[in-house]
């Protein structure tokens, strides 16, 4: 369906792809990852039509339709359900026919053309797309101009789906969407019969959409089959591969300097040591896999406080003379970990507000520590930060007083070490800014982080690193987030926000999930059982769960390495001139002692990480029981 030859891009001096290549299978639906400013978008763009790239191409069966979402969000005083109903530009050309052509054998085309495309159930279509997005009947007839930017992005997504193009390029489609409607697009594109590329940072929606992962890195690209979760063990067997490799290759270029070192000086060797020269000359290096230093997230903990942290006793939150959320019942300690579900719209982001004290209470009461301290993030905090000061000019106006080491500390904590602390805020990522929002509202060790939505600009392994940190942190978290698999590895509690109130959801967020996709419009909270102690031993678990998943991805690790020194003493057996230099000094006798101890290594590896697989299996078993 749709094939990729060679494409290369140049930006500004620097090179964004180098002749990547795929070809993605006609009806299949890719997920396409890569690190932040690995050129995602820019390689969208080039699929879209949008940007020419400097060679290559991406080649599409002639007639096939592309649907890409513009930049510009739709606006005006035309309802939603009219802007999705005219995205079928065949269909809204051939109903104006039907209405004004004259001549009845060109209405009998009409007619049974707009039968062919099933015309007369679009507005249905439609209103169905709409309200699964989070539109109910009356917010379809109200003018575009009356939403804000995020339900107009809303809009043009349905719109797109609505239009069932041939090829359906999406770029991070759930930014704009609460966890509700992420759920239903899922359900949309898993039934989507047309090829689809995805660019996501959802692991779930990953796994749970797309049938291949599309991974660019350092310019090039490489399509996998399955969903994340499979990408992620090819990937570690091909890293393991890929050191193996490099290891083969330092081996055999060091002995070459060698050669060219002791040899170029004397006329009887000076043409072979040329020789040689030119071999290391043409000699392309394998790229090292390494771990990424900016994947910081190191929340400082905060001083201890006796529980509650804040108390709402029948509190009434709102703008204005409007109350949003009423009769508020809830209580906050030093070791929560709340998730706040609800579409949006239903007032996740006032309780949070009211909870980090930017909004007070209408009536009712709301008590809190009076020595507590809380960090509140939003996704405004990152679109204002200053674009023409850097991460240590933002972080020494906030922490007035302090030392340079310690605005240095904080800074670090974040991975703003070194030139990350003096580069310009305006030439930084969308996930580099979201991590020096974090550094600034975190500066003075919070007992309560409020989050609200932090994932939108993380990639997934910037979101595994910030699950890692929460789970770490010591203090309370409250969580607003679509992304599944951080509300399941963070959080403890779920509070439902919806029909006017907030109040503990008494089940698991599966639970939920299951709830939201039977099609009912209201997911009643109800009081928690067990209370504290319930919560208690959730933190217990989720703690326990995290450990083993650490202990896993080390095991992990471990397999890699023991693997690619394996494989260097396997050439140090059988092909002793490209081995490591070290090896190739070793008897044999020596060379199978080491690889003997390398495969015990090995197998207690792949024990400890089978174990760790099998508990998490069983963990995850028990609380779907």
């Amino acid at each position: 369906m749709l094939n990729l030859n060679g494409i290369t891009v140049r930006l500004g001096g620097r090179t964004i792809l180098d002749g990547a290549t795929a070809a993605l299978p006609p009806g299949s639906r890719v997920g396409l990852i890569g690190r932040n400013g690995a050129g995602k978008s820019t390689l969208v763009r080039v699929i879209a039509g949008m940007l020419e790239p400097d060679d290559g191409s991406a080649d599409m069966p002639k007639g096939a339709r592309l649907g890409y979402i513009a930049q510009e969000a739709p606006s005006g005083t035309a309802t939603p359900f009219d802007t999705v109903l005219a995205a079928d530009v065949e269909r809204a050309a051939l109903m104006h026919e039907s209405e004004t052509t004259e001549d009845p054998d060109r209405l009998g085309d009409v007619y049974e053309r707009l039968i062919a495309i099933d015309a007369y159930t679009a507005p249905a279509r439609a209103a169905q797309i709409l309200l699964g997005l989070g539109f109910d009947e009356e917010m379809q007839q109200r003018p575009l101009d009356s939403f804000s930017g995020g339900w107009k992005m809303r809009v043009a997504l349905a719109a797109l789906l609505f239009s069932q193009p041939d090829l359906l390029l999406l770029d991070e489609p759930s930014n704009h969407l609460d966890l509700e409607a992420v759920m239903w697009l899922e359900d949309f594109l898993v039934n989507y019969k047309a090829t689809i590329v995805v660019v996501s940072h959802e692991r779930d929606f990953l796994n749970n959409v797309v049938d291949h992962i599309l991974h660019l890195q350092g310019g090039k690209i490489t399509l996998y089959p399955g969903g994340y979760d499979s990408f992620e063990r090819q990937r570690a067997e091909r890293m393991a591969q890929l050191a193996a490799a490099k290891a083969n290759q330092d081996a055999q270029r060091a002995k070459l300097q060698d050669y060219v070192a002791r040899n170029s000086a004397r006329a009887s060797t000076a043409k072979q040591a040329q020789s040689r020269q030119k071999m290391l000359a043409k000699m392309q290096p394998i790229a090292e896999l390494a771990n990424d230093p900016s994947l910081s997230f190191d929340f400082p903990d905060p001083s201890e406080l006796r529980p509650p942290l804040i108390t709402l006793d029948m509190a009434s939150v709102g703008y204005g003379e409007t109350r949003i959320l009423k009769r508020l019942n809830m209580r906050l300690d030093p070791d929560d970990r709340v998730a706040l579900l609800g579409r949006n719209g239903n007032g996740k982001t006032t309780l949070a507000r009211l909870l980090a004290a930017q909004l007070t209470p209408m009536d009712g009461d709301m008590a809190s520590s009076g020595k507590m301290k809380v960090g509140y993030f939003t996704q405004y905090q990152v679109e204002e930060l200053d674009a023409d000061d850097t991460p240590l000019e933002h972080m020494t106006r906030t922490m007035k007083g302090a030392s340079p080491a310690a605005v240095r500390a904080q800074l670090g904590r974040f991975g703003f070490s070194g030139d990350k602390a003096t580069g310009k805020v305006g030439k930084m990522s969308g996930g580099e800014k979201a991590r020096l929002a974090l550094a600034l509202i975190t500066r003075d060790a919070p007992h309560l982080l409020i989050l609200d939505e932090p994932t939108n600009h993380l990639d997934v392994d910037a979101r595994e690193a910030l699950v890692q940190a929460l789970n770490s942190y010591t203090g309370a978290v409250v969580l607003v987030s679509h992304d599944r698999h951080m509300l399941e590895m963070t959080a403890d509690r779920l509070v439902l926000v919806d029909d006017g109130t907030a109040a503990e959801f008494d089940g698991t967020l599966d639970d939920y999930i299951a709830l939201v996709l039977s099609g009912e419009n209201k997911a009643e909270g109800k009081p928690a059982k067990g209370s504290k102690k319930d919560r208690a031993a959730a933190a217990d678990r989720r703690a326990a769960e995290t450990a083993i998943r650490k202990q896993a991805k080390e095991a992990e690790d471990a397999l890699a390495k023991l693997n690619a020194q394996r494989a260097a003493v396997d050439r140090a057996m059988f092909d002793p001139l490209t081995a490591d230099k070290t090896l190739a000094k070793l008897s044999m006798t020596e060379l199978m002692k080491r690889r003997s101890e390398l495969s015990d290594r090995i197998d207690a590896a792949e024990a400890t990480w089978l174990e760790a697989s099998e508990k998490l299996e069983a963990g995850s078993m028990a609380s779907a029981a």
